[in-house]
């Protein structure tokens, strides 16, 4: 679509000013508007009537990163209702995956009918689109309000899991089972949506493993499923604490990926710690560990 109009609560507009402003954006006032704001790939039109008009070639980010969570309060752009699975089920996610340094977290969501829609006007999203505060402000209202599990697999217990399984996906399909599990225990809720990993049977055969028999759907880009996007909000919430714990603890800031400045910190950590707390911070199967040693 070339344009998005939507309506919006008049009383937004100061707010929606304010925020357009630290965005870089300039105004005008047109005939029958509150105001106009523009900047490159992006015009965005607010009616005296509460029509709202976003129009240009950026606009998907616009309202994907902006407006519908900070103004609108749902997905209705980027997840039309028809889109949206709203029978009960569970959703699952992992964070810390791909990070050298911190815990490896899994997460398991319910969520009912009613609950699903309440997930879409909360603005729930894949955690990967936003920022580490508005994550953990998110979890923290999912947590009290719906039925959950988090696994919090940090270093120490992780590298004793690797070498167990010898194989991250066996690991990964451990945790996710272990979270479902779990939470089938709370909710009764035998119906299962995962963001899949690997192949279809590894987590099939570590379900068995645990004598669950549930009905499991396992999809890529399975955090377009709201409650699966939930999940990933509880994982990734749960990984950015438990980084921030190890960081703190340690006395040292845990970067985390696994980039230059993650190499830059562990020779530091190794200077300062020892090679032997590695195993207390680090997952030591990542190749770019052996660079904390030069």
């Amino acid at each position: 679509m070339s344009s998005f109009v939507t309506e919006i609560d008049p009383s937004l507009a100061s707010k929606m000013k304010e925020d357009l402003t630290g965005q870089g954006f300039e105004f005008s006032q047109p005939s029958y508007t509150i105001f106009q704001a523009k900047k490159e790939g992006v015009s965005c039109t607010l009616y005296e009537s509460g029509k709202l008009m976003v129009q240009g070639k950026k606009k998907d980010d616009f309202i994907t990163y902006y407006l519908e969570p900070e103004i609108l309060g749902n997905l209705s752009y980027t997840h039309p209702e028809t889109l949206i699975n709203s029978s009960p089920h569970i959703g699952v996610d992992e964070a810390g995956k791909g990070d050298v340094f911190g815990p490896l977290c899994v997460a398991a969501l319910y969520a009912d009918s009613s609950q699903i829609t309440s997930l879409v006007k909360m603005g729930i999203r894949d955690s990967k689109r936003l920022s580490d505060p508005a994550i953990i402000k998110m979890a923290d209202k999912i947590k009290k309000e719906y039925q959950h599990s988090i696994i919090k697999i940090f270093p120490k217990r992780y590298n004793e899991l690797y070498r167990e399984f010898n194989n991250l996906n066996h690991l990964l399909a451990w945790g996710h089972a272990t979270a479902i599990e779990e939470l089938t225990k709370q909710s009764n809720c035998t119906e299962v949506i995962i963001d899949q990993f690997a192949s279809e049977h590894v987590v099939e055969t570590a379900l068995r493993k645990k004598g669950l028999e549930i009905n499991l759907t396992q999809r890529h880009r399975g955090e377009e499923d709201v409650v699966v996007a939930g999940a990933s909000i509880l994982a990734r919430a749960a990984f950015v604490q438990g980084i921030e714990r190890l960081s703190k603890e340690f006395q040292l800031l845990l970067p985390k990926g696994a980039s230059n400045q993650v190499v830059q910190a562990g020779q530091k950590f190794v200077k300062t710690h020892g090679e032997e707390e590695l195993h207390n911070v680090a997952k030591l199967h990542f190749k770019t560990i052996d660079a904390f040693r030069h």
